[in-house]
């Protein structure tokens, strides 16, 4: 298996040369490929990718939350996150939230809990095929500011070693993929701490995978730098678990990363409606 900053790498590189002309709801323009696979070994490390400087704070805010099905803007703003304000603002929407979007699909998704009744099945049944949490619910679609893009996980486990494997519809390969990587590398490594598990494989399955047309530049001058494979390590103290029917959430002051020496940040814009 290659290492995971290859594999980006080569991704990126793959959409920017092979990729083909798709237009898309932005009305920015594509280039775009589909059905990729991505993977890493966490026993490895972190995959907080280092060619580029990536925000763990951003991932690290976004899974805590979904985690606690919060939809509000508050929360993301009072820890610096604002990459959710555009969509906010094309929606129309002025009551600061953004519909029933992930958290409320992972903690209600039709008045159910599923993360609750994940952690429940991980403890109970943690070599059953029915491991799994979705985001993609049609009938709440209209009132989301926008559709999941990664919109559902599934867990497997096996002589000690937990792996999870994420789906993606739209991948946004050079600003929201490195996000989304860690994000779900976090909520394994915490699944995993908090069930007594090795966290071991972390999967990616993606739909179309594309570059807005604003950022072909940013892709070949990321292809164009060194390859930096060392990774950083992950300090959690506390896992994700579920005791006597309440499920309890790390704290961000729990989780943090150590030995992240990564490339310098590229700027690109933000394109949103995808």
């Amino acid at each position: 298996m290659k290492n995971i900053n290859s594999q980006y790498r080569e991704l990126m590189a793959s959409v920017l040369h092979g990729g083909k002309d798709k237009e898309d709801r932005t009305k920015t323009g594509t280039r775009s490929l589909f059905a990729k696979t991505i993977e890493h070994d966490m026993r490895l490390g972190f995959p907080l990718l280092t060619g580029k400087r990536v925000s763990f704070n951003m991932a690290r805010t976004e899974l805590l939350w979904i985690l606690q099905g919060r939809t509000d803007m508050k929360y993301l703003h009072d820890n610096k996150v604002h990459y959710w304000d555009p969509d906010y603002k094309r929606s129309g929407r002025t009551d600061g939230d953004l519909g029933p979007v992930y958290g409320a699909q992972w903690r209600n998704f039709n008045g159910i809990d599923q993360l609750s009744q994940l952690l429940s099945a991980i403890k109970t049944h943690p070599h059953s095929r029915r491991l799994l949490v979705n985001a993609w619910n049609p009938a709440d679609i209209p009132r989301m500011v926008l559709p999941p893009c990664h919109y559902g996980f599934q867990v497997y486990i096996n002589n000690g070693v937990m792996d999870l494997m994420w789906l993606q519809r739209s991948v946004d390969v050079f600003l929201g993929l490195p996000y989304d990587i860690a994000m779900y590398a976090l909520l394994l490594e915490m699944l995993a701490k908090g069930a007594g598990y090795t966290a071991g494989r972390l999967i990616g399955q993606l739909g179309d995978c594309h570059l807005y047309n604003t950022h072909l530049d940013q892709a070949a001058e990321f292809i164009a730098r060194p390859e930096v494979v060392k990774i950083p390590t992950l300090e959690l103290k506390q896992g994700l678990f579920k005791e006597r029917g309440t499920v309890f959430i790390p704290t961000k002051e729990q989780i943090s990363i150590n030995n992240y020496v990564p490339l310098p940040a590229i700027k690109a814009p933000l394109e949103v409606g995808t």
